[in-house]
């Protein structure tokens, strides 16, 4: 088939990569690059780059409001889009100029966790599993009838970085497999069951030490790697990056043997961190050269 693919973040990456080897792929839609690194130069999407080293055209319009915009993506002709965390919202002129119209995958079992940062809000909610669903695009935000999904569990360690990347393959997998069946009945989302992952503030990365073990521990897997949960030793930001629950009792915040950390009930027990201006490190290798104050704060 002809395939308009529509994407941004790394997690895109190989969906569009696993539709390139069995379909025509006529153009890449990416947002446009914006300055990184050192030198702050305009750097291209991970989609971007992909699609540049297949040699497939890319376009990155600011938006696809304008009526040539939606005339040049009407012209490619395409019997499908694929819409993967592309970062804007699709005119219904967009959603109606493919043959079969635009499917999305999106990182969630619908219609639990619609919304901009469903695999962060899983792991913070202690979901039991997760997985991802490929949707039919309607003008609604994910609301859109299923086609297809695929399930996997969340266990007790797992960060948002984990479920990125398996989620990420489990995606690319289930949209071939669901492009090689079209057309395909689509079920209706149920009413019930509802929840939005609105995105994530930075605000909420502070953790309240006084917060039970399992709610501490959540925060800490979910929001890793970016923005990272954080805390205070001392008068340096410490991000924790990996934990998991564990045995201990202590006033919230204090620092138990083991770095373990007492919470408002229970303890989590620290086992990867980032100090200030230095790389992630496992906890044996941060406490060999650095000591952590009695308490975090």
């Amino acid at each position: 088939m002809r395939v308009i693919f529509m994407g941004t973040p790394e997690f895109s990456v190989p969906a569009l990569e696993a539709i390139a080897l069995r379909h025509e792929v006529v153009a890449v839609y990416s947002q446009p690059p914006r300055a990184a690194g050192r030198g702050q130069k305009p750097r291209p999407t991970p989609v971007a780059a992909a699609a540049e080293a297949r040699g497939i055209e890319v376009r990155t319009p600011v938006s696809l409001k304008a009526a040539d915009d939606q005339a040049a993506f009407a012209e490619l002709g395409a019997d499908v889009a694929v819409v993967v965390a592309y970062g804007l919202i699709l005119p219904q002129a967009i959603l109606d100029a493919p043959r079969l119209g635009c499917l999305n995958i999106h990182a969630s079992l619908l219609p639990r966790w619609r919304g901009a940062a469903p695999i962060q809000r899983a792991v913070m909610a202690g979901d039991a599993e997760t997985g991802v669903s490929i949707m039919q695009m309607d003008a609604g935000l994910d609301t859109g009838p299923v086609l297809a999904e695929a399930r996997t569990a969340i266990g007790p360690q797992d960060t948002t970085a984990d479920l990125h990347d398996r989620l990420a393959a489990m995606g690319a997998a289930l949209i071939v497999e669901t492009l090689d069946r079209l057309p395909l009945p689509a079920a209706p989302q149920p009413e019930a069951g509802v929840a939005y992952a609105a995105k994530i503030d930075k605000a909420e990365a502070r953790i309240d030490w006084t917060r039970p073990a399992e709610d501490v521990d959540r925060l800490i897997r979910g929001l890793s790697p970016f923005p990272g949960a954080w805390c205070l030793a001392g008068e340096e930001r410490l991000k924790l990056i990996r934990s998991r629950l564990a045995s201990g009792e202590g006033a919230p915040g204090e620092v138990l043997p083991g770095f373990r950390v007492a919470c408002g009930t229970g303890a989590v027990e620290v086992l990867e961190a980032q100090r200030e201006g230095k790389g992630r490190v496992a906890a044996a290798d941060l406490l060999r050269g650095w000591t952590p104050p009695a308490r975090l704060g």
